[in-house]
């Protein structure tokens, strides 16, 4: 069966985390997965969606074989080129390996993927404690490089695995925490990769509001992080809090919160997901290719409770246009490298997925078809 011919090349990062693993279970009890935030979600305001309940897909357990290509099926259907896994290494230590693992040595689903290291010290902060540390990243140095990259070789060397310019497509996601010279591990990476057999690594790293040069420590590309796009967009454009009837600071709607009888202020930050999308995509400097990520929703109160952030009213004709706007930026740029990144296919504590739920089915997914397909 001939592929069918897109716009762009839709990549969706990849949430792991839907199976026990030790840790969880010390830090957040027996059997923790995300699907036990999700579960026990509920409306913190008048009109709030939550609990947001999965449909065709279940509460799965991506130890499940069936899960993973029914997963890889769907996103194939509706124009989704492939996975970006998130990869958490600790020097040395992975976490949520598992279900990668098992689709790397199975060859199954036969379904497109790359590799998204989330090299971010884990804590409690989602759930209110931000100073307790669960895993710390650190960066042993050149040697812990070295055991990183033979550690995904295999991955790099499958067929499946994503390529830019013949070169694997792998992703930091904050490449200003790697020590100086950050060009220490991206030329030793591509060392080992020509070493190995490869024509390279096609390093992309997110962007934030520091400064960065991304050339400078060896990145051929960037993405930015849609949250804090959302975040600062909307800033821009006027107080979001005041427009969701947020009249106070965050700091002193905190305060007031604690207060008995003003326990009815006590609400997540709520914005405005037509805001959002309206407001549109940075343009940013041409040194390197910069892929959009786009957002179906964000509503991370399952993880966080009243210290979440909620984009209120993210409908399937707005996440649409959002898309559009997206592929549009990108239509300069040649047919490989026209590349999109979705945050994310399965970010349900996050409020943040394309797989259909009881409440929009197959909408958001229709509307990703819709959109990307060449007819």
């Amino acid at each position: 069966m001939e592929k069918e011919q897109t716009k762009a090349r839709l990549i969706a990062f990849y949430l792991p985390q839907f199976h026990p693993i030790p840790e969880n279970d010390r830090w957040w009890g027996t059997g923790f997965t995300e699907w036990t935030n999700v579960a026990k979600a509920r409306p913190l305001f008048s009109g709030h969606y939550q609990p947001h309940v999965p449909a065709d897909l279940g509460f799965y357990d991506l130890r499940v074989p069936e899960t993973r290509l029914a997963q890889a099926e769907m996103a194939r259907k509706y124009g989704v080129e492939g996975f970006c896994y998130w990869h958490y290494w600790f020097a040395g230590k992975r976490l949520l390996e598992r279900p990668f693992n098992e689709v790397l040595n199975s060859g199954q689903p036969d379904f497109p993927f790359c590799l998204a290291w989330a090299n971010q010290t884990w804590t409690g902060i989602w759930h209110g404690a931000p100073n307790r540390i669960l895993m710390e990243q650190t960066y042993p140095g050149k040697q812990d490089y070295e055991t990183h990259f033979y550690a995904l070789l295999d991955a790099f060397g499958d067929e499946r695995y994503i390529k830019v310019d013949g070169k694997p497509l792998f992703v930091v996601y904050n490449p200003l925490e790697i020590p100086v010279p950050r060009r220490e591990f991206t030329d030793h990476w591509r060392e080992l990769a020509v070493k190995a057999g490869l024509k390279g690594l096609y390093f992309v790293g997110k962007i934030d509001s520091r400064p960065w040069s991304p050339v400078k420590d060896g990145f051929d590309g960037t993405f930015m992080d849609i949250l804090p796009l959302a975040l600062s967009k909307i800033a821009k454009n006027g107080n979001g809090l005041a427009k969701t009837g947020k009249i106070f600071t965050k700091k002193a709607i905190r305060h007031l919160a604690e207060l008995p009888q003003l326990k009815f202020l006590r609400k997540p930050f709520i914005y405005s997901y037509r805001d959002f999308v309206h407001a549109g995509f940075p343009r940013l400097s041409g040194e390197v290719n910069h892929f959009p990520s786009v957002m179906p929703n964000w509503d991370n109160t399952p993880r966080s409770g009243y210290n979440g952030i909620v984009f209120r009213n993210a409908t399937p004709v707005l996440f649409r246009k959002h898309l559009q706007t997206a592929i549009k930026q990108i239509g300069h740029l040649e047919n490989e490298k026209k590349i999109v990144f979705i945050k994310s296919w399965n970010e349900w504590a996050e409020g943040n997925y394309l797989e259909p739920d009881l409440k929009y089915g197959y909408e958001f997914l229709d509307a990703v078809k819709e959109v990307v397909f060449i007819e």
